[in-house]
């Protein structure tokens, strides 16, 4: 009887872990739900980071999410919204971030580093392929003396 009580407690505390923190919403129109899913997958979810409010089960997105609804009924266009969510949050709430002093190295620091990359390989690769380099004069006397001094018993 034990050890089905702690399988029980088990189970219902892996449900718990499974329960998702969306809430229904409702729209007047088709167009306010398309806005609201189109802006849900235009932003990034501050703690997943790789997903958008769409994708995300953080209990923030849900947060952004439910700001988001509440904007779109309120009558605010997309550039209000996405603009409210940037002041707030800043760029990095963006999936497309403008280009600016800021998100320069965001935008061009994976392009210099694969340059930098590539001419470490090419420095690396000539190094290795070229031949033995020649002797000067003297170092060939110095041979030639050495293989006189062999030779002679």
């Amino acid at each position: 009887m034990k050890k089905a009580l702690q399988t029980f407690c088990f189970f219902l505390a892996l449900s718990f872990a499974s329960y998702a923190a969306d809430t229904p919403v409702t729209f007047t129109s088709a167009i306010e739900r398309e806005r609201y899913e189109a802006l849900l997958e235009e932003l990034r979810c501050l703690v997943c980071q790789n997903q958008s409010l769409s994708d995300s089960h953080a209990d923030l997105a849900q947060d952004l999410r439910d700001q988001v609804y509440a904007m779109v009924v309120e009558g605010k266009d997309n550039v209000q919204i996405v603009q409210f969510m940037v002041e707030r949050y800043g760029d990095f709430v963006l999936y497309k971030p403008p280009v600016k002093s800021a998100t320069w190295f965001l935008w061009f620091g994976p392009l210099i580093l694969l340059v930098v990359a590539f001419a470490i390989v090419v420095i690396f690769a000539r190094r290795h392929t070229r031949g033995p380099r020649a002797l000067s004069k003297e170092e060939q006397n110095q041979v030639q003396m050495l293989l006189t001094q062999d030779q002679e018993p």
